[in-house]
């Protein structure tokens, strides 16, 4: 019999080592039933029969057989039973776990045994990634939180700049000089964790956060250390990595004395940080409270703190329920306690709750490009479910279904027309900024500017875009901000204006003639005199977001998809231009 390769019998060994009786029980209880067909939204897609969760879990199954079942050991052909044996085989059982399951655990509560698919694919997963056979993203990812303490490598100068900036915003929304983010309070009531998307990307959420704890009067804070509430422990099937994880939020936790830990809206963040990072970490009993941001807000809601007006919030609106919060977490109502009052006409979506479809980003999907195409494409379960409701906007409470959800709501053509006479795609925001939006605030607030856009007057931003119509719109829009608008149509023109002109900041699209927005990316990444200059990405592409994953050259800085929100575009160039610092005297 030919040895297995080094990689393959290194995968055979560690799957033996951590095959425990909850992965046995699960092994063995499979009757291939067929009842958890219709629960996974990659075999309702695709009709594919190898999609079926039994026979992906089979794929598992048979390296169980071969090492603990008599009749895999002594007639592995008749049962099924066979180890790895080559890197080939390793590549295959990489597309059926990383490629071809979020781990949504749908198939899990309509398995009338109770056979646990997730637990068996984060098993291979953890093997697999001991020998890298896994996706780019995902290791990228494990590295950065190993390194950083985050997933997305942002320096604590960066993060404590983005948190004084968003303060700045809440301040002038508001026009109340007393509305702070307090950093490292100790004594406060609670520490606030978030998913680093709400730093890179997605400001918004953070000063919605941010208003309704102001609003409310409450006593918390930030942590300098520790904020990170997402978890690719749980995507790797890495025990370690998310005990590490878990731990940097748990000191600095203890450190500040707080009474709770406020999880932002993370679906398998909460899911990590409550319940699996303590295990992992061996953190338990752990001095304080892990709680949910839904259920905060459910609390502020019904003890007056906050009062909310729903016609501040007219469009119809529907709710995803992210895997984690619905199957793993039990959050089902908070979000549509939340909702009802938030919003002037809330529509469920079917099926819901428990029995909701995942958005197609679960398992750490969003990070792993080189599946894009089929993620999108199983998507079309669930852009049906929000077709049927008419919502114009599909409220979630997790960072990955916020992604996922928009990629499907882009890729089938979902729009909503908001009353202007021009359908546009349907609106993916989190509770807390549907909440945030709602809040009445005890004074009527004069609406402007915020003050911190003085300081960047004059700041010369380059638009490289090959449709006319959006460098216009760009161009207009800026200059009307006071900044000062060079701009280029291909690729190639964009990289000799930028040698040229050397400006404070770039906005890029991807899909252009000639040189790709990829190529121009990463050309603009090997020029010295643009090093530190951001790279605001403005695409309309599903899946540019390989270009956050690339080992070779520093991720993005920032994007956004069209169509444009313009208070999140001059917001996202405003924090750019704030804690950027590159070479460029513009």
């Amino acid at each position: 019999m030919r040895s297995a390769s080094e990689k393959a019998a290194s995968f055979n060994k560690h799957f033996k080592e951590r095959t425990n009786r909850q992965h046995a029980l699960s092994f063995a209880a499979c009757v291939h039933c067929g009842m958890c067909n219709e629960s996974c939204h990659y075999y309702l897609a695709t009709g594919d029969p190898s999609m079926t969760p039994a026979a992906k879990v089979d794929k598992i199954r048979r390296i169980y057989k071969a090492q603990n079942d008599w009749l895999g050991k002594l007639v592995p052909g008749w049962v099924g039973a066979r180890e790895m044996k080559t890197d080939a085989d390793l590549e295959a059982l990489k597309d059926v776990v990383f490629g071809s399951c979020s781990g949504c655990r749908r198939c899990t509560v309509n398995c009338p045994f109770g056979v646990d698919t997730a637990i068996l694919i984060g098993l291979a997963r953890s093997c697999l990634v001991d020998e890298k056979v896994a996706p780019e993203g995902i290791l990228s990812v494990m590295k950065d939180q190993w390194e950083w303490g985050n997933q997305m490598a942002i320096p604590k100068e960066e993060y404590l700049e983005t948190l004084a900036w968003v303060e700045e915003e809440l301040q002038a929304e508001l026009d109340d000089a007393s509305a702070k983010i307090p950093i490292d309070k100790e004594g406060a009531d609670f520490v606030y964790v978030v998913n680093p998307r709400e730093i890179k990307y997605s400001p918004m959420s953070l000063q919605a956060a941010a208003k309704i704890f102001h609003v409310a009067g409450l006593n918390w804070t930030m942590g300098s250390e520790g904020w990170d509430n997402t978890n690719f422990g749980l995507f790797s099937g890495k025990a370690d990595l998310g005990g590490h994880m878990g731990n940097l939020a748990y000191n600095h936790a203890k450190k500040l004395g707080v009474k709770r830990m406020v999880v932002s809206e993370c679906g398998h963040g909460l899911r990590s940080t409550k319940w699996e990072a303590p295990n992992w970490g061996k953190a338990n009993p752990l001095p304080f409270e892990i709680v949910s941001m839904l259920e905060v807000m459910v609390d502020l809601i019904n003890t007056g703190k906050i009062i909310l007006d729903p016609n501040k919030n007219p469009h119809p609106v529907t709710y995803h329920d992210p895997c984690n919060l619905s199957r793993s977490a039990g959050i089902t109502e908070e979000p549509r306690f939340c909702l009802k009052r938030a919003c002037k006409d809330f529509r469920e979506m079917t099926p819901n709750r428990a029995d909701s479809f995942c958005c197609t980003g679960g398992g750490g999907g969003m990070s792993m490009a080189e599946y894009a195409k089929r993620r999108v494409s199983v998507g079309s379960v669930k852009a049906e479910q929000i077709k049927a409701t008419g919502a114009a906007i599909v409220a979630t409470a997790c960072h990955n279904c916020v992604d996922g959800l928009t990629d499907v709501i882009k890729h089938y053509e979902l729009k909503y027309d908001f009353g202007n006479g021009k359908p546009q795609f349907l609106k993916v925001p989190n509770i807390c900024e549907l909440v945030g939006d709602a809040i009445v605030v005890p004074k009527d607030l004069p609406k402007g500017k915020p003050v911190t856009r003085e300081r960047f007057k004059g700041k010369k931003i380059l638009v490289i875009d090959d449709s006319p119509d959006i460098v216009a719109y760009l161009k207009t829009l800026l200059e009307d901000n006071h900044y000062q608008i060079i701009t280029a149509h291909d690729g190639a023109a964009g990289l000799a204006k930028a040698k040229s002109e050397r400006p404070s900041l770039i906005t890029l699209d991807i899909t252009m003639p000639g040189k790709s927005g990829i190529q121009v990316f990463q050309e603009l990444r090997s020029i010295p005199e643009l090093e530190g200059t951001p790279v605001f990405i403005i695409t309309g592409q599903i899946d540019f977001r390989q270009l956050m994953y690339q080992k070779k050259v520093q991720a993005p800085e920032g994007f956004m998809s069209k169509p444009i929100d313009e208070d999140v575009l001059l917001m996202t160039v405003e924090r750019l231009l704030h804690y950027t610092k590159h070479k460029s005297a513009n």
